[in-house]
C-alpha cells in the first residue's frame, strides 16, 4: 500500500497538470484526479510493466477526460453554454510581452476547446506534455501513422485559427 501511496505522490503533479490542460479548467479537478487514481488502483494488478507508469497513467487520464466530456455533453443538451476563458500568465521581462503572451495563451486555450477531443488530446500530449509519437500511440492505442496524421491535421486547424494572432505577434509566441 505504501508503494501505491508513493506512486500517487510522485505522479500527482502530472495528473493535475494534464487534467487542467485537457479540460481547460484550473479549479475543481480534484474529483477527476481522484477518479484517475481510483482507476489506477483498480488497474494496477494488471499493469505488466511493458510501458512506463506515466504512459499507463496518461491512458487513464485520457479515458477519464473523455468520460467526463461525454457526461457533460449529455448534461448540456438543450442548455446554453457560457464559455469561461482562462489565461495562463508566464513570467516575462516586460509588461507588454507578458500581456501579449497571456493573450496568446488565452486564445490558444480557447481554440483548443473547440477542437475535437482527440485532436486536443494529441496536441496537449505532444506540445504541452512533451510526449513522443510512440508514447502518444501507446497512450491512445492508435497506430503511429494515425497519431502523426491527427497531430498534423490538429496543428493545421490550430494554425489556421491562430493566423491573425501569429501575423500580429511582435514577440515569439
Amino acid at each position: 500500500m505504501q508503494e501505491f501511496a508513493d506512486l500517487i505522490e510522485s505522479h500527482q503533479a502530472l495528473v493535475f497538470r494534464t487534467l487542467a490542460r485537457l479540460t481547460g479548467e484550473r479549479e475543481g479537478l480534484e474529483d477527476m484526479a481522484q477518479e484517475v487514481f481510483l482507476r489506477l488502483f483498480r488497474a494496477w494488478p494488471h499493469f505488466r510493466g511493458k510501458a512506463k507508469v506515466s504512459t499507463f497513467l496518461y491512458r487513464i487520464i485520457v479515458n477519464v477526460v473523455n468520460d467526463e466530456w461525454h457526461r457533460r455533453q449529455v448534461a448540456r443538451r438543450g442548455v446554453s453554454i457560457d464559455d469561461e476563458e482562462f489565461s495562463l500568465v508566464h513570467p516575462a521581462p516586460g509588461p507588454e510581452e507578458l500581456l501579449q503572451r497571456a493573450q496568446f495563451q488565452e486564445a490558444v486555450e480557447s481554440l483548443l476547446k473547440h477542437l475535437a477531443v482527440r485532436d486536443r488530446t494529441i496536441l496537449t500530449l505532444h506540445y504541452q506534455e512533451d510526449r513522443s509519437y510512440e508514447e502518444i500511440a501507446t497512450i491512445l492505442e492508435l497506430p503511429m501513422g494515425t497519431v502523426k496524421t491527427h497531430l498534423h491535421r490538429a496543428r493545421e486547424q490550430l494554425k489556421a485559427a491562430m493566423g491573425e494572432w501569429i501575423s500580429q505577434c511582435k514577440i515569439k509566441c
